[in-house]
């Protein structure tokens, strides 16, 4: 590879690691508005993005005007996807 492809590949990174903080940030000042957990706590249980997406994902559910029955169906059907982060939140609040 030469050395101008490595300082492209460089900088590729530097902007997509900048654009996951800001992604991760703004994720979790979404939820801080929903919850009562702080950005902190946030980011300390879901350190990964895409985790912090699920917790959204989630959260939706849970927050929704659906019937509980209805809820309770869209977690059911999204157990994989969600099982980490109930885990991880009932850790906590055990």
């Amino acid at each position: 590879m030469s050395t101008q492809e490595d300082q492209f590949k460089d900088q590729l990174d530097v902007i997509i690691d900048s654009s996951a903080d800001a992604t991760d940030t703004k994720l979790a000042s979404k939820i801080t508005s929903l919850t009562t957990m702080s950005e902190a706590e946030i980011n300390e249980l879901f350190p990964e993005s895409a985790d912090v997406k699920k917790l959204l994902a989630l959260m939706e559910i849970v927050k929704s005007s659906e019937s509980r029955n209805d809820k309770i169906n869209k977690i059911v059907a999204n157990a994989q996807e969600f099982g980490g982060v109930v885990l991880t939140l009932l850790g906590k609040f055990a």
